[in-house]
């Protein structure tokens, strides 16, 4: 028996498929395609289900002729809180909205005017209230477009969708509605307070049910007897990418902590309860029964890379530009600030920009582009250090996505972590995670600590430094980033002519 694993990635979609040893027999991967106006981040949902639909039977044909297989299950991983709404005979009655959509901002405003932070912090598992949240956009249609919000049957997140699509039954999983901000992360059920003021009913929203549950089986219309794909093809709702990234990392207990070095940084740690110490670590419920994970997430990780590159290095590849890097001494005093998108854990603060501190004559775009890598490893840092203050062990850091492939980049994150840093084997951890989950739900492998020891292996280790350099970088950066809290405040108010 074979398992295919979707991620439902924000910037490409994949489906892999696994045989019954989890080893990898194909991998698809394609773009997705949004509609970008101002503020405004849509795509089109019959257009995004109809290219998932496609890759599923193109990969389950590829497993079928590959070992005459079937498909025993598909599971869903990927972003959350990118939303959809149906009318009742369930079609999308506006384009589906990315959760990069920033239209909602006076939503914030004006649910955080009924809703203090702290009854929604320890409700949601949220630190604030921002644009990103799905419950912020449909206040934002109670607001601007009543039309839609009356014609509205059904909000869905997009896993839903899909499954929904799939086998025709309407049901989410507690780990990504933790990102909805209508989730209680205690009681694992809607927050009902925040959705009556949104003027949202319970019938209008999937049934819950805990992460890796199946949710149905495959319509007889998406069948096929080249595929191996039949009405016994199980549709399981998997978990969150990161969390499946966790699993397929081989994180699954608690003193690791994973990385997730894409367009997105973001950290993740087991634990068994929640943590609400500090006010600054988001937490979620995990993918395994009981389960929390903190997940401190930092938008411009990974992006400040990009941006840095296609705005200045266009002609360089990635590779000639690590090979440049690794030639100079390092560290760089030359201070990188990498809030290119404001908000950014642990601090919030959305008057935040980016900022080169310490320029020089003497300095090129090369040097700048250390810096830039400096300055996400030094908010790896602090985001780690937010972590120990509450009482999370850290024992090592297990690195995935495309920043991971960079040598230069993960010994600088591990010499200004003061930490070890494994790179998994498999580049692919969150469809390896997913298809681990539906492995272990199959019978295939006893618990996922078997799958993880079967499949599992590292291919990098990177061991810190303990050159002094890099702690008075990280210092010079903390220093760097309090001095200039006012300034933001300033800059983003458009008070910077004389005052």
């Amino acid at each position: 028996m074979n398992i295919i694993s979707i991620d439902l990635g924000t910037t490409n979609i994949k489906t892999a498929i696994y045989d019954r040893k989890l080893q990898m027999l194909h991998i698809l991967s394609e773009p997705v395609i949004y509609k970008r106006k101002e503020n405004f981040v849509e795509f089109d949902a019959e257009q995004y289900f109809s290219l998932v639909l496609s890759m599923i039977q193109k990969t389950a044909s590829y497993g079928w002729q590959k070992n005459r297989q079937k498909v025993a299950q598909i599971i869903l991983t990927g972003q959350a809180e990118s939303l959809i709404l149906l009318d009742q005979v369930h079609r999308p009655v506006c384009p589906g909205i990315s959760w990069m959509d920033m239209r909602s901002s006076e939503e914030c405003t004006e649910l955080s005017s009924v809703f203090s932070r702290t009854s929604c912090y320890h409700i949601t598992g949220q630190p604030e209230l921002i644009p990103t949240w799905p419950i912020t956009k449909i206040l934002w249609f109670k607001n601007n477009q009543p039309d839609i919000a009356q014609k509205t049957a059904h909000y869905l997140l997009l896993k839903d969708y899909i499954v929904f699509r799939l086998c025709g039954n309407m049901a989410g999983e507690h780990s990504i509605y933790c990102f909805s901000h209508y989730f209680n992360i205690t009681e694992r059920c809607y927050w009902k307070e925040i959705l009556d003021y949104c003027g949202v009913r319970s019938e209008q929203l999937p049934g819950l049910m805990p992460s890796g549950s199946i949710a149905g089986r495959l319509k007889e219309e998406f069948s096929g007897p080249e595929t191996g794909l039949d009405t016994d093809t199980k549709i399981n709702l998997g978990t969150l990418d990161h969390f499946a990234g966790m699993i397929g990392a081989g994180n699954i207990r608690e003193g690791q902590v994973s990385e997730s070095a894409g367009t997105v940084l973001s950290l993740s740690a087991f634990t068994r309860e929640p943590v609400f110490d500090h006010g600054k670590i988001p937490n979620y419920c995990g993918p395994f029964p009981g389960s929390y994970v903190l997940l401190p997430v930092c938008e411009s990780g990974g992006f400040s890379m990009e941006w840095f590159k296609n705005q200045f290095l266009q002609e360089i590849s990635y590779q000639r530009l690590n090979e440049i890097l690794n030639s100079r001494n390092s560290p760089t005093p030359l201070i990188f600030l990498p809030y290119l998108t404001g908000v950014n854990a642990p601090d919030y603060n959305e008057d935040a920009s980016g900022v080169f501190m310490g320029l020089r004559a003497h300095h090129d775009r090369y040097d700048m582009a250390l810096a830039v890598m400096q300055g996400v490893a030094c908010m790896l840092r602090k985001n780690l250090d937010c972590l120990k203050q509450s009482g999370i062990q850290v024992d090592k850091i297990i690195s995935t996505g495309g920043g991971a492939r960079s040598p230069i980049w993960t010994q600088l994150k591990a010499d200004i972590s003061g930490h070890v840093i494994e790179v998994p084997d498999d580049e692919e951890a969150p469809c390896l995670g997913a298809a681990i989950m539906a492995a272990v739900d199959e019978g295939f492998f006893s618990s996922c600590e078997e799958a993880c020891a079967s499949c599992i292996s590292v291919k990098y280790q990177y061991l810190p430094s303990k050159d002094p350099a890099f702690e008075n970088i990280y210092q010079l950066f903390c220093h760097t980033c309090g001095a200039l809290e006012e300034t933001f405040r300033l800059s983003r108010n458009h008070c910077l002519s004389p005052l």
